[in-house]
């Protein structure tokens, strides 16, 4: 959410730089909102003057023993239309922020500009591909043909893009996930949170997926409770209507959550495997940071990330997205992607983001530093996404055999060196 009058007096600007991630404001529609709006009040408080005018002339009447009953319902009329142009001054501020809720946020000036993911700069690749003397599978082949992942069964049960995981299978699934969040509250500072997968819609505005991406969500029938679609949204949510302590600023939390999309805006990409799922698992970074040090934590989180790759050896790269393929409520995004040989590419496998005070403004996080209070800026990334790193280590780790070795950061979780057919 945008500041009203920050964007009021900043409109060409700001619809400027918008138009760099191709979102095209209204700026019409929002000066005749403004106009009719500031109509209202300039009518309100001429009417208020008149009001209090006339009441001081009917004092004086009165004192006088004269009949003032005309002057009264003439003073009456007023009030009447001032609370008429006050119920329409309310009436155009909802719809200013009706208008404001679907407006994404205004790129940071370190964005690059572009039109989509063919313009993000690399920014640096770690690792190499592993070299391979045999023509590498893609994990929807090889999983099934190791035993440890089930496409068939899984449509059996609920439908299209779910996968049930089977004896190593799910138990890399489940190394994954402690392994990541070993690392994130051991080493990187991070505090745990276990939150609700069920979510109202108050928290999900507070992010930013309502009222704009309604229809990628999963909503229960009869009822205010969503499907959380990541953990960001209840995690960010802990500390809706709050105000923090500037002075213990960053707070970092992680948290692992089941993810649940309808993937309505996919449009066909990545059907087959595990890559793109209505369900999926995730480890989730947040952090909650004074402004002034919010583009550094942001830095800190990517790098948070990427240890976890470099402890499982994956070869992937930084990528700095430009403006046209931001997400709605990022001033700034770094993905990582990581090399997938079965596929021959590189896929996403976090998006690490600072939101500055684009989701704090509407879920009315702020901080407060003695006498100064203001709002918090909000941050987070996947640390990682566990469907993508099982694809990840599955096709980066399998051998002309059909065995997939287990990397030495995970033998501990897991029990074994290696996952034979």
């Amino acid at each position: 959410m945008h500041d009203l009058s920050y964007f009021r007096t900043n409109l060409d600007a700001i619809a400027a730089r918008l138009g760099e991630r191709g979102y095209q404001l209204d700026v019409d529609s929002f000066r005749s909102l403004d106009q009719e709006r500031r109509a209202a009040l300039t009518e309100s408080e001429n009417l208020k003057a008149q009001r209090n005018s006339e009441s001081a002339e009917i004092a004086k009447l009165k004192k006088a023993g004269m009949d003032t009953s005309s002057q009264q319902a003439m003073v009456r009329a007023i009030g009447d239309r001032i609370s008429s142009l006050e119920d329409t001054a309310k009436q155009v501020d909802a719809k200013f922020y009706d208008f404001l809720a679907t407006v994404p946020n205004v790129p940071h000036e370190s964005v690059p500009k572009g039109a989509s993911a063919d313009d993000n700069q690399v920014m640096h690749v770690s690792g190499a591909p592993p070299a391979m003397d045999f023509e590498p599978k893609a994990h929807w082949d090889l999983g099934p043909e190791l035993g440890i992942l089930d496409f068939e069964r899984a449509a059996k049960i609920t439908g299209a893009r779910f996968a049930v995981y089977m004896g190593l299978g799910a138990k890399l699934e489940r190394a994954l996930i402690n392994f990541m969040l070993d690392v994130h509250t051991k080493e990187h500072g991070y505090t745990e949170v276990l939150p609700p997968f069920l979510i109202n819609s108050t928290s999900l505005y507070g992010t930013g997926q309502l009222p704009k991406f309604a229809e990628d969500l999963f909503k229960l029938e009869n009822t205010d409770y969503y499907l959380a679609p990541t953990a960001e949204v209840p995690v960010t949510n802990l500390y809706r209507d709050e105000t923090l302590d500037a002075d213990k600023l960053p707070v970092s939390l992680c948290a692992y959550t089941p993810c649940f999309r309808s993937e309505a805006g996919s449009h066909g990409r990545d059907v087959r495997g595990i890559i793109r799922q209505h369900q999926f698992q995730k480890v989730e970074l947040v952090k909650f940071a004074r402004p002034d040090q919010s583009h550094e934590q942001l830095e800190r989180l990517t790098s948070d990330a990427e240890e976890i790759l470099k402890r499982l050896g994956l070869c992937f790269r930084r990528v700095l997205l430009c403006t046209g393929d931001m997400g709605f409520a990022s001033a700034k995004t770094y993905d990582l992607e990581v090399w997938l040989p079965g596929q021959n590419s590189f896929k996403e496998i976090s998006s690490c983001s600072n939101f500055e005070s684009f989701q704090a403004r509407r879920a009315s996080i702020r901080c407060r530093s003695g006498k100064k209070t203001e709002l918090a800026h909000t941050l987070n990334g996947s640390g990682l996404a566990v469907g993508r790193t099982w694809v990840a280590i599955v096709e980066n780790y399998q051998q002309k055999d059909g065995s997939v070795v287990v990397p030495e950061a995970l033998r501990p979780y897991l029990g074994v060196e290696v996952i034979r057919p």
